[in-house]
């Protein structure tokens, strides 16, 4: 068994093959595991994340794939959500002890960030998502699909409701604007981490650099007899009478086996395919109509602490999210200066800014909501811009989504962009994997189940799934 690409997709798979007892080979063309979610070190020596990836309650795979990998321990996390507007006004949201989907209520309601009638017309929008199941008739029969942000106005928010509620939390978690996001995916965040289970919304960080995160997928695919081959690049696919015959490797060299998983971008897919069977399949060849988001990670070394909570949702701002990575990797005690990280999804507007801009306009943010960097003298600084970060989940773009098993008799695919009912997530990646996992050993005639079921609908929630 060969498996292309060692991101999150690539080593879900590779790692539930292995155990399911086929010998894998794992072929990635950096020089570190992870993908676009890996870490890398700084000439100066500082752990850098190509940008801070986070996980929640309601993502029951990637929790399996953190388990699998022995990296459960490695993730911290949280059940206080901070919000900062831009006049230093605070605002938390978390759960109390009421059901499903009331639990959210009472932070809800005394949420100072937000009027009377923001809370209301948000209110009654969470409710039409809840008594559906998450399904609402107007955007299920809406055919092509409508955006969230046509699906938003037309349940009446406001303006400030809009900017401050929906946005700040779904172009986080989707890496798109609203008038470019299908209304079902943005639905599925409010149903699925915030409205059908009490733990969905809660927010676990690693605590460490994203690459020892995958220390463990390594151990568990060699010590089943696999291999790990790093800076193994591919050129294509050799193929024969719809079946792959070989891989070849930048260096010149063939590599053969019973069965291929490509878990590459979705733009790189075709690329290593002959070109007649890329316009033959339309598996392949609607590859092209997805369309892809960037995300901008700007890393600030400050020379006091200048933040004391672990992370900060920023409010009518460019920037985001803050993470305290000093604090999160427990590195306080030991170093006087602090270590922030910003993450900027969606980030359409910077992609021809300059890093010296990138940096200016975030510490002109950052100096209204922790006042201590106005003092603090900025050390070091980077930024990381991902152009391709995740596709688009633009509306209708389910149609264009492939299946795992390939039109090819012994290629399988993995990805956050195939078909897996999630959009470009982490969670959606390892669902990839374990989905291609399922296949290839399905189409060997050994079944196997690797996929875990979403959170069942709590309290009030279940009753309200039930009945839609």
């Amino acid at each position: 068994m060969i498996v292309i690409g060692g991101g999150l997709a690539g080593l879900s798979s590779a790692v539930a093959l292995a155990e399911a007892g086929l010998r894998v080979r794992l072929l990635e063309r950096r020089p570190h595991l992870g993908g676009r979610a890996a870490s890398y070190v700084l000439p100066g020596g500082e752990h850098v994340d190509n940008c801070q990836h986070v996980t929640l309650g309601c993502c029951t795979n990637l929790e399996d794939f953190y388990r699998r990998a022995g990296a459960a321990d490695k993730i911290r996390f949280f059940d206080t959500l901070c919000f900062a507007a831009p006049d230093g006004q605070r605002g938390t949201m978390k759960a109390a002890p009421l059901p499903a989907p009331l639990h959210m209520s009472v932070s809800f309601a005394t949420f100072p960030l937000l009027s009377f009638a923001d809370k209301r017309g948000i209110a009654g929008a969470l409710l039409a998502i809840t008594r559906c199941g998450g399904h609402p008739a107007d955007v299920s029969e809406s055919g092509a699909g409508i955006s969230m942000l046509d699906w938003l106005k037309k349940h009446r928010q406001t303006d400030r409701a809009i900017r401050r509620f929906w946005e700040v939390i779904l172009v986080s978690a989707l890496d798109e604007d609203l008038d470019r996001m299908d209304a079902q995916y943005g639905i599925d965040v409010f149903w699925k981490a915030f409205l059908s289970t009490r733990a969905g919304y809660r927010i676990g960080i690693p605590r460490v650099p994203l690459g020892d995160l995958y220390d463990g997928c390594r151990e568990a695919i060699t010590s089943r007899g696999g291999e790990v081959i790093l800076r193994a690049g591919v050129r294509g696919f050799r193929v024969t009478n719809g079946r792959i015959e070989g891989v070849e490797r930048e260096d010149g060299t063939m590599e053969t086996a019973d069965y291929y998983l490509a878990a590459v971008p979705q733009d790189v897919l075709p690329e290593l395919l002959p070109v007649e069977i890329v316009d033959r399949e339309p598996a392949f060849s609607n590859l092209k109509k997805l369309q892809t988001s960037p995300i901008t990670g700007v890393h600030l070394w400050f020379d006091r602490v200048v933040m004391n909570e672990p992370f900060l949702t920023l409010l009518d701002a460019t920037t985001q999210w803050v993470f305290n990575k000093t604090q999160l990797y427990g590195e306080g005690k030991e170093n006087s200066g602090q270590y922030l990280q910003l993450v900027i999804s969606a980030s359409y507007k910077l992609t021809q800014r300059s890093r010296q801009e990138i940096i200016a306009l975030c510490l002109e943010e950052l100096r209204n909501v922790l006042p201590a960097t106005r003092e603090a003298v900025l050390v070091k600084g980077t930024v990381v811009k991902e152009m391709s970060a995740t596709f688009s989940p633009a509306p209708g773009s389910d149609q264009w989504r492939p299946a795992q098993k390939s039109p090819l008799a012994n290629l399988f695919l993995a990805g956050d962009w195939t078909a897996t009912g999630w959009p470009s997530t982490m969670e959606g990646a390892v669902r990839s994997g374990y989905l291609a996992a399922e296949a290839v050993l399905s189409d060997a005639g050994a079944p196997g189940k690797f996929l875990q079921p979403d959170l069942k609908p709590e309290g009030l929630a279940r009753w309200w799934a039930q009945e839609s």
